[in-house]
């Protein structure tokens, strides 16, 4: 270190934070060889990925703008943002900035080198008030590298004789960042103490000598020699590599290229991969480039060197509130939204890519047939919810690739066992969901019935040819007593709700495992997440969702079924937000996951608010409906919720404006955005509005359940669904985890019996009791005896034949 080299104060920086998750524009380079995915949000980079999808390694990269008498900017935070793509389905940007004072306007155009890990920008800087030799422009650059914005290291240095910046993260990863034109100073600190912006705003001055910041929250700043733009324009290259040379090396052979040089390839392969597309644009007066921007949001989502995968979001949800203990953010994989994405490819015709993700499920699939409630691009879980739905949704998407002709037969044969797995671990475990489609609940969801019993079917479809016969005819006896149950477990009658809509019943959010404590799931109280200590709990009768329009977009009732048609009206009554693009829906009354009142971001409880997926939602409900009219005005809500740059939200502000918070009423809020589950939405329904039908409906149980109209002749005990009750004229079936001896008497012991259960393939040990002629008023009682140490459970069951609907008493509420 030279002698008037300085450490920085302030070390180790102020703790470390992420940027707005309100983003813009997101963007990648269709090639292995760049690995880098950025972000723009407020007219500046924010979050960029390197290596992976998965690790975010920079918070964000701004300009500042001094000038005469104190004068200081910056881009970020004192500019009006234009942004457009460059093309339509192109995620190139050129940005617009001009500052709010009028005094100054920066234009960039941001893209990827397709050849290597860099990401350029071409940038100019004109001056509106007073003299340009008069101003200075700077270069801010915080590094955040894999996922972490403590332990980094910011330096200045040369590579081969052009001056640098230079960052390192504990993780193996090394940026380096270098311009077109000199830098006039360079210097490196400590966030919030020594950093750039602190520097400039206060003295209007970089500290030169502050050359190396180890260990910590750091800055890199460096001012650009404007004399040396001769054609106005400079270009910035941030490159990236394992050790700091190698990042260098990539900055500067992509900066000697030039900007053309990287910008023509990345356009023509996005221009070619659009090109394979089903022309949906303008579809039902949809927005001219609002198709090109949902799919180039997928595909821009996808890692290289994990093929099929696809991460939720990229970025983290009110990032600006968090810190380095949220690794993940949404940049993880999520099953569910992987099989919604998929659906998305392929209604857009890109069928390699949903089968892709259909390969990406197999490998990552657990033993036990299970997928992870979300995982990193490894296939290691990140958090460890089981989800019905996300194990079921997988064997939906085998489906509709079969029914598509999408698979060939050996690769339909390639996908069994995978479908086998998931079918055994649904029938193992459901229908009961230890999380609902929220993340939140455990018990009877309706969303999760509707997908759990749906992919049961198909799974039947997918097995029998195989020689499955006996595994498929099970597998459609179990569907059927679980689309028997749906209504005893969820459709709640005389409530309070009930009473005021004029309603015979509907579809609650969630009832909670059966016990024997009560005699139905609907009397049961929900603990309901992200509310304050002390206000979680909720009637199960009480709580109304959307979730319940599931039971008609995957074929188990029909959207005039007059529950349906009654629960329509309780949604509407109870969530529907009138908003200035139109109506859009929470995901649940009483929902905590949102800002508070006062607009301070979600920190654990908040306030729910408007999901405009759940707008394209129920668009396709009206479509179902034979409501055309309405679907495609609800097509236009859909993508009037976007933000600027066509990005389409998780969830929408419903309040009154709160100006310095960014919050207007209809427009983004702080949660996540782009929401590629959403973007997949608008695909789907584009495609189902184009075709007069659902696209993704899924045709086996519109004919058993509502053509057929097939039923069960039994219902089923088992330890996760200790039912209470049996309708007269019914066998009753014992499904257990192990072989046993089911004694069992409908005489009070008087008599009894004794009958062995039987093995099948999914290991459940089953059997049928014939209870079908036992009158109703009958008390079932039965106990095992295991045949593993030939012990007895200890303890007796009891289920009544109560005559007709199995629902022992009512479960009105307040």
């Amino acid at each position: 270190m030279d002698r008037d080299d300085q450490t920085p104060p302030g070390a180790p920086g102020a703790p470390a934070r992420w940027t707005s998750s309100a983003k813009a524009g997101v963007g990648t380079a269709l090639t292995g060889a760049s690995r880098i995915w950025f972000t723009l949000s407020h007219g500046v980079l924010n979050e960029v990925y390197f290596p992976r999808i998965d690790t975010a390694c920079v918070r964000d990269l701004g300009l500042i703008v001094t000038g005469p008498d104190g004068y200081f900017s910056e881009e970020k935070r004192a500019t009006r943002s234009e942004i457009r793509m460059i093309e339509a389905g192109v995620p190139a940007f050129h940005l617009v900035n001009t500052s709010e004072d009028g005094r100054y306007r920066i234009e960039k155009t941001v893209l990827t080198d397709p050849r290597r890990p860099v990401l350029l920008q071409q940038i100019s800087f004109t001056v509106h008030e007073g003299e340009r030799a008069d101003h200075r422009l700077f270069a801010l650059l915080a590094p955040h590298l894999v996922n972490a914005g403590a332990d980094n290291t910011g330096w200045v240095e040369d590579y081969k004789g052009t001056p640098m910046l230079f960052a390192r993260g504990t993780n193996g990863v090394s940026l380096a960042l270098v311009a077109s034109v000199p830098w006039r100073a360079r210097s490196v600190g400590y966030v919030g103490v020594s950093d750039g912006w602190r520097e400039l705003s206060e003295r209007g001055e970089l500290n030169q000598a502050y050359r190396r910041a180890e260990d910590g929250n750091v800055a890199l700043t460096g001012e650009f020699d404007l004399a040396a733009a001769g054609d106005g324009k400079i270009l910035l290259a941030l490159g990236f590599g394992v050790r700091p040379e190698e990042a260098a090396h990539h900055a500067l052979a992509s900066l000697q290229n030039g900007f053309d040089a990287s910008h023509d390839p990345y356009v023509e392969a996005w221009r070619g991969w659009q090109a394979g597309l089903v022309p949906l644009d303008g579809i039902a007066g949809s927005g001219p480039n609002a198709y090109r921007t949902s799919t180039s949001v997928l595909a821009a989502h996808r890692p290289f060197g994990f093929a099929g995968a696809v991460i939720a979001s990229l970025s983290i949800p009110w990032g600006f509130n968090k810190g380095d203990e949220d690794l993940g953010g949404y940049h993880l994989v999520w099953p569910r939204d992987l099989v919604e994405t998929a659906g998305g490819f392929l209604a857009a015709g890109a069928v390699e890519e949903a089968k892709a993700i259909l390969g990406y499920l197999e490998v990552i699939q657990e033993a036990d047939g299970h997928w992870s409630q979300n995982v990193w691009l490894d296939g290691a879980p990140y958090w460890d919810g089981v989800q019905m739905d996300e194990c079921a949704f997988p064997i939906l998407l085998a489906d509709m690739l079969r029914r598509g002709g999408h698979l060939t037969d050996a690769e339909l044969e390639r996908f069994v066992p995978m479908v086998r797995r998931a079918a055994s671990f649904v029938l193992r475990n459901g229908p009961v969901t230890g999380q609902d489609r929220w993340e939140e609940d455990a018990g009877y969801s309706p969303f999760t019935l509707a997908v759990e019993i749906a992919a049961l079917l198909a799974a039947a479809d997918i097995l029998e040819p195989s020689g499955g016969a006996a595994e498929a005819a099970y597998i459609r006896e179990t569907a059927d007593v679980w689309n028997d149950e749906v209504e005893r477990w969820t459709f709640a009658e005389g409530t309070a709700i009930c009473t005021r809509l004029g309603l015979k019943g509907y579809y609650v959010r969630i009832a909670p495992v059966e016990t024997a404590d009560v005699a139905s799931p609907l009397d049961g109280f929900v603990p309901v997440k992200n509310r304050p200590p002390g206000d979680d709990a909720r009637k199960a009768s009480l709580l109304i969702s959307p979730d319940a329009l599931a039971l008609v977009r995957f074929g188990l009732r029909a959207a005039d079924d007059p529950r349906i048609v009654d629960t329509v009206k309780a949604i509407d009554a109870t969530l529907k937000a009138d908003l200035p693009q139109g109506p859009v829906w929470y995901r649940y009354n009483d929902d905590g996951y949102g800002e508070h009142a006062d607009g301070g971001p979600f920190d654990g409880t908040g306030i729910g608010r408007p999901w405009p997926l759940l707008t394209g939602e129920r668009a396709h409900y009206e479509l179902a409906a034979g409501r055309v009219a309405a679907a495609k005005a609800l097509l236009a809500t859909l993508e009037q919720s976007a933000g600027d740059g066509g990005l389409l939200p998780e969830q929408v502000w419903d309040d009154d404006d709160i100006p310095e918070r960014e919050l207007v009423r209809g427009r983004p809020s702080g949660s996540a955005m782009p929401l590629v589950w959403a973007h997949s939405e608008h695909i789907k329904l584009l495609r189902s509005l184009r075709d007069g039908r659902v696209f993704d409906l899924p045709p086996q149980p519109v004919r058993r359940y509502q053509v057929d109209k097939v039923v069960a002749p039994f219902r089923a005990w088992r330890f996760n669904q200790k039912r209470r009750a049996l309708p007269a004229g019914k066998a009753l079936r014992i499904e257990l985890p192990d072989a046993a001896i089911v004694h069992w008497t409908i005489d009070g012991w008087a008599t009894t019996h004794d009958d062995a259960t039987a093995a099948n393939a999914f290991g459940l040990h089953v059997v049928d009791l014939p209870t079908a002629a036992v009158p109703s008023g009958t008390v079932i009682r039965f106990t095992f005896r295991w045949r593993d140490g030939d012990r007895w459970e200890g303890a007796d069951f009891t289920v009544l034949v109560d005559g007709e609907t199995g629902v022992a008493a009512s479960h009105a509420g307040g």
